[in-house]
């Protein structure tokens, strides 16, 4: 089936009036292949018969003053194009008097401990915009399967719960994050570097396995661990944010014998990135 690709809210409810099941990929846009690695994804676990459905929306509500709504990439007609031949059936591409015809005063505030740490300190109200505008497509979209990326590791486990507190029947899937050759992970804000800052780019992965391989040798002195991870970062012409240890299932702080992810972000140049090892 041709992809079709649907403006409005009613249009595209009519457009899945009778089906069931259906498998939907939220994203910004400005796609690449870590975004159809979750499209494919979202096809096989609904099937080759349940609608697939994407969705390209770039969300005002989750970007400060200062960050780069305005200079976020829409490439709508080249992401159609890559949706279609990842299994994709339907794109959902509202603009902003579409999704929201007046200022959204009903907004999802998700619990402070889980937001308001890592992205959500350096990003004060990013999480209140990612789940508000994530609710609102659920609604519309009405899916049965979601897929959200690991990459956003902390946005997925915000979602993961947000879904879970409010008894939405939906199951949230995570994917796994996908990298270059050279192993740096996909991201649409990758094309904002230049070419020698895409080599350095490099480095922020290479921080974070260099943390990960402290805490298996033994060291269990975390604020000096995470301190050493942030210098090495600057020393390399970085501005970091954070570099951490954190426990998977809440990201509270490192336990031995749990389950940990190493997140990082940081600033090269003008680019803020973002990256996570498990282990």
């Amino acid at each position: 089936m041709a992809l079709q690709v649907i403006h409005d809210i009613a249009g595209l409810r009519a457009a899945l009036a009778g089906r069931s099941g259906t498998g939907f990929v939220p994203t910004m846009g400005n796609l690449h292949e870590g975004h159809l690695s979750l499209v494919r994804q979202a096809r096989a676990a609904v099937g080759p018969e349940a609608p697939v459905v994407a969705s390209i929306f770039v969300n005002r509500l989750q970007f400060a003053p200062h960050e780069d709504f305005d200079r976020y990439p829409r490439t709508l007609a080249r992401d159609c194009e890559l949706l279609e031949s990842a299994g994709c059936e339907l794109v959902f591409a509202p603009d902003e008097r579409e999704l929201y015809p007046e200022p959204q005063g009903y907004k999802v505030h998700p619990p402070a401990e889980l937001a308001d740490i890592l992205e959500g300190h350096f990003r004060p109200g990013f999480f209140v915009g990612v789940c508000t505008v994530v609710a609102k497509l659920f609604n519309i979209v009405q899916p049965r399967v979601a897929v959200f990326g690991k990459k956003d590791y902390q946005q997925l486990m915000v979602l993961r719960r947000m879904v879970q507190q409010l008894a939405l029947p939906i199951t949230i899937l995570a994917g796994e994050t996908s990298r270059s050759a050279e192993g740096l992970a996909l991201s649409s804000r990758n094309g904002y570097l230049s070419e020698a800052e895409r080599a350095e780019a490099l480095h922020l992965s290479a921080t974070l396995k260099a943390l990960i391989a402290r805490w298996r040798a033994g060291e269990r002195d975390l604020d000096a661990m995470e301190a050493d991870a942030m210098q090495a970062l600057r020393d390399h012409g970085w501005q970091p944010d954070y570099v951490c240890l954190r426990r998977q299932h809440d990201l509270g702080p490192a336990q031995q014998g749990q389950p940990l992810v190493a997140l990082a972000a940081a600033r090269i140049g003008n680019t803020r990135l973002i990256d996570n090892l498990e282990l």
